[in-house]
């Protein structure tokens, strides 16, 4: 009997595990076994009645009627972004704040949410959770950055289902937090799932023994990188497969596989067979990006280009990514017109459950891989475009012109719109 554990920090780390959880056949435990978590008053949310039943959940920053329905059901799709004098909204206990000690795992697949502290991300993080209680999973809100003490109770709670775990999965394994985990419990069996683009960046430096560094950042190493080093190096031996330790990359992206390590495609089989078919609006969506909040792209440009794609695609939509600012996206409203949105939930699922437009149209990221899977029969047509070289900040990391452009080369289920000029296309250039 093996136990299995995973960590999530994010929506779409979360999402990926219960699509590898399908993948495997490995759906959740049975109702009548006891939950591998028990419930702990403020550390379990209610069920799906209850849920159902209850006030809304509103993420901080969103409008109103952000999280009136279930993740799982029907529901509002989107949540209108705020601007100057929206209301704040209602205020909601958040979850975690129970004292309950971690039990080990067991032969079932439980969940671990190491709570971020962004707002945002905390709230679609929250919907997710709820969407997996929903399928029976068992899931544990960890407040893994609730303040001082909250890493050393972290590890004291998740000390024992981590020696216990046969296979531990992560989304995301430059994560500092994550790396800490590995270097202090290191499980026979690793799992990692996608959590964006920088799986195809983690890959390529697994296989050329290099350290763990996101593409996005400067290569020299800062006082936090220097005393974390030695950290980082021995996280990136816990993820490398040896003679006791196989290494799986579950992904939707195109990845050359590390020698001795197994790639298995994420072709979002259970997001297709849960939701949608959605309804087609006709124009077209736009979907944001934090390439301006990550230092990668200049915000006149990406706000020039943005209202180019707009006007040339009849766009009308614009689905901001958790991590954009709110005075980027109020400029976005005023000056295009683009009705920004805030998805509840990975865009993913809130293009499939729909109404999406016919077609949608995104900078490079994450979505122009995994789009044309969740949409796969849809007719709903995932382009992308190109980010010049004159776009990019003169602080930005050397390498993400060629990172950028390989996210773009290799998304082989969408259509390319190539900059021209420095402004953007105004045409599909199909191929």
């Amino acid at each position: 009997m093996t136990g299995r554990l995973a960590f999530v920090e994010s929506p779409v780390q979360l999402l990926n595990v219960l699509e590898w959880a399908h993948a495997r056949g490995r759906g959740p435990a049975p109702a009548a076994a006891p939950a591998p978590f028990p419930p702990a008053g403020a550390d379990r949310a209610p069920g799906p009645d209850a849920a159902r039943a209850s006030a809304p959940v509103p993420d901080s920053g969103t409008g109103p009627g952000t999280g009136s329905a279930p993740a799982s059901g029907p529901g509002t799709a989107f949540a209108p972004a705020s601007g100057p004098g929206t209301p704040p909204a209602a205020s909601a206990p958040e979850p975690g704040q129970g004292r309950d000690a971690v039990p080990a795992a067991s032969d079932d697949l439980a969940i671990v949410v190491l709570s971020p502290s962004d707002p945002m991300s905390r709230g679609q993080l929250r919907r997710m959770a709820q969407l997996a209680r929903d399928e029976g999973f068992d899931v544990h809100w960890q407040e893994a950055r609730a303040g001082r003490g909250a890493l050393v109770r972290t590890l004291r709670e998740l000390g024992g289902p981590l020696r216990a775990a046969e296979r531990v999965i992560v989304g995301d394994p430059f994560s500092r937090y994550v790396q800490l985990l590995l270097t202090l419990f290191g499980p026979r069996h690793v799992t990692v799932v996608d959590d964006g683009t920088a799986t195809m960046e983690f890959a390529a430096q697994l296989a050329g023994g290099e350290r763990l560094v996101r593409w996005h950042r400067k290569g020299d190493l800062g006082p936090r990188e220097l005393l974390l080093a030695p950290v980082t190096s021995l996280a990136r031996r816990r993820l490398a497969p040896g003679p006791h330790r196989t290494v799986e990359i579950f992904t939707s992206l195109p990845v050359q596989a590390p020698p001795g390590t197994e790639v298995t495609e994420n072709a979002y089989a259970w997001t297709r067979s849960r939701f949608g078919p959605p309804a087609l609006t006709g124009g077209a969506d736009l979907v944001g990006t934090s390439l301006v909040e990550t230092g990668v792209v200049d915000a006149e440009h990406y706000l020039r280009v943005v209202g180019q794609l707009a006007r040339t695609h009849g766009a009308t939509r614009y689905f901001a990514h958790r991590r954009e600012t709110p005075e980027k996206l109020h400029r976005i409203a005023v000056e295009t017109g683009l009705q920004v949105v805030r998805p509840e939930l990975p865009l993913e699922l809130i293009a499939r459950r729909g109404p999406v437009g016919a077609t949608i149209v995104s900078f490079p990221s994450t979505v122009v891989h995994t789009l044309p899977l969740a949409l796969a029969g849809t007719g709903v047509k995932v382009a992308v475009c190109e980010i010049a070289p004159e776009w990019l900040k003169a602080t930005a990391s050397p390498r993400a012109q060629g990172f950028l452009a390989g996210v773009v080369g290799t998304a082989s289920g969408a259509d390319r719109l190539t900059p021209r000029g420095g402004s953007a296309a105004d045409r599909l250039e199909f191929g």
